[in-house]
């Protein structure tokens, strides 16, 4: 199946299209993930998120390219990722209570 005919099926809300994608560009997305996050379950995650994002922006959306489209969306969400992570390790945001 090739990336018109996925972005058919999304127009048409067929659930059948997330799949056709998973099958046809999941590799390449958990791909972009690991190699940001180093992390598999994250990047999971974040491909997860990707395909969710796809099924809802893509009926007001038209990508020419759904593997760049897909790709661009991963790599939003596992750099999203990455920040929170970073944010955790320096305090996540908390500043710690002084002394009394």
């Amino acid at each position: 199946m090739n990336d018109a005919q996925i972005v058919e099926l999304f127009w048409q809300r067929q659930e059948a299209a997330i799949l056709e994608a998973q099958n046809r560009y999941g590799a390449y997305c958990r791909s972009i993930a690991s190699h940001i996050l180093n992390n598999r379950e994250d990047a999971e995650e974040c491909v997860n998120d990707a395909f969710l994002c796809a099924w809802n922006t893509i009926p007001p959306q038209r990508p020419e390219l759904l593997s760049a489209y897909l790709g661009k969306l991963t790599r939003r969400f596992a750099l999203r990722r990455l920040r929170e992570k970073l944010a955790q390790k320096r305090g996540g945001g908390v500043l710690p209570e002084p002394f009394e």
